[in-house]
């Protein structure tokens, strides 16, 4: 990505309203990424199939197809401790590393980055790194 890019997203962060909206949504992107590949490479570990695991869960194959897709899906927390257990499976939470509360906590809680530039490029990569399983990837 180009430096105007960087420079014009950094400027962007320095609206509370802005920052904390996008922080959010990285947050959240990367959650999400995390969660379909866990239970993807589960789905694999226990060789059932999308079908077995909506038979599992009471529910269409389509609607676990739309889960896994990544596609503007929002699940309940009931149904993901749902596709959790059936895969032997739990949720948990777990703190946010040291070396990212500062680009995630902080401005949540004051609506200020302390590096704007270094948390434009933090947020963006944690919202295009699909490969991790972490919670908060990379």
């Amino acid at each position: 990505m180009s430096r105007q890019f960087w420079a014009d997203l950094a400027e962007d962060l320095k609206d509370p309203e802005f920052l904390r909206e996008y922080v959010t949504e990285s947050v959240r992107i990367a959650t999400v990424d995390a969660i379909i590949n866990t239970v993807d490479e589960a789905l694999r570990r226990e060789r059932l199939s999308k079908a077995d695991l909506a038979r599992a869960i009471g529910t269409q194959p389509a609607t676990v197809r739309r889960l896994l897709s990544a596609r503007n899906v929002n699940p309940t927390l009931g149904t993901v401790a749902e596709v959790a257990a059936v895969l032997g499976l739990r949720l948990t939470l777990e703190p946010i590393p040291e070396s990212d509360r500062e680009i995630i906590t902080d401005p949540l809680r004051t609506g200020e980055a302390t590096d704007a530039r270094r948390a434009a490029q933090r947020l963006t990569e944690m919202r295009t790194c699909r490969a991790q399983q972490d919670a908060v990837c990379c």
